[in-house]
């Protein structure tokens, strides 16, 4: 059994079936719960210093990790398309949080998406190698085989009764969530829980579902303790793959409350020509019922900080 001090920002929730393998535990913190609600941070300027200015503003990175921890970070590297479209999570963002968990002492960092489309082409004009700052201590896994997965139990689960969840993740100290910002045909906009379909191994039953529960009732079981959503630039139509409409804003939204985090993202920005809140986002809807965060921008403090 791990040592729970060290691991407090992950709880108990691995399946029965898994227990033998897995540490029984949940891969989160619980969200900010100050009187003036969750607090996230939205970084602007300086696109070399966006995710330092706003983990600062969290509290800084020995916050979310500690010396000696693996952490997995789950960018979105799903797409082979070229990075500027903003289908894919930029490697620059990529590469300033995992200088910030090598900086915090972390002991081994591991990027991770199942991609969709071919994984090597999928790194290789992702540009996510970029991260891979120092090799003995950082590496990045594509999950391209069902026996990289376990099962997961899905407590009260509607749409989802268990889930075959990423191991890597299962098995780190620390899941950092990195999103990058783009529409999505099916999910409406692509944000960060539904970034966390990255880390299972059946999406298909997730499309053959309610989708918006399913990625709701995911993020019960699969709660990282940090999520940094990439807004350096937004795919705002033709999303999740692209082509389409890409808008430099040069931001990145951070919290610890992922439905705030997601919601105060979705207004950075129009989507398809017209404004959206996280109420017109349906998985976030179903996500706050669940009770998982705030969804209400009046009920959040966000700070914009200048890079």
């Amino acid at each position: 059994m791990p040592d729970t001090g060290r691991r407090d920002f992950i709880k108990l929730g691995i399946a029965a079936a898994a227990a033998a393998l897995l540490p029984r535990r949940l891969l989160a913190a619980p969200p900010d719960a100050a009187p003036s609600g969750p607090l996230v941070v939205v970084a602007g300027g300086d696109r070399t210093r966006l995710v330092p200015a706003a983990v600062d503003a969290l509290g800084g990175i020995g916050r979310f990790v500690s010396p000696g921890d693996k952490v997995c970070i789950k960018p979105n590297i799903s797409f082979a398309a070229n990075a500027e479209c903003g289908a894919t999570t930029s490697a620059e963002v990529a590469a300033q949080l995992v200088r910030l968990c090598l900086d915090a002492g972390a002991a081994k960092v591991i990027l991770a998406d199942h991609t969709i489309a071919e994984a090597r082409l999928c790194v290789e004009r992702s540009g996510i190698e970029a991260a891979v700052l120092d090799p003995r201590k950082v590496s990045l896994v594509t999950l391209e085989s069902e026996r990289q997965f376990a099962e997961v139990a899905v407590p009260d689960g509607r749409e989802l009764t268990s889930v075959l969840v990423a191991k890597v993740a299962l098995q780190s100290d620390k899941l950092i969530n990195l999103p990058t910002a783009k529409s999505h045909s099916a999910a409406g906009i692509s944000l960060g829980l539904k970034n966390l379909m990255g880390l299972v191994w059946d999406r298909g039953h997730f499309h053959q579902r309610n989708l918006h529960r399913a990625i709701a009732e995911l993020a019960t079981v699969i709660r990282p303790a940090l999520t940094v959503v990439d807004a350096t630039r937004a795919l705002v139509t033709g999303g999740p793959g692209g082509p389409g409409r890409t808008v430099t804003l040069d931001k990145v939204v951070a919290g610890t409350d992922p439905v705030a985090v997601d919601a105060c993202a979705v207004g950075l920005t129009q989507w398809y020509g017209r404004a959206f809140t996280g109420r017109n986002v349906k998985y976030l809807v179903a996500a706050s019922e669940l009770g998982l965060g705030e969804i209400d921008t009046s009920r959040m403090t966000i700070r914009q900080v200048e890079a």
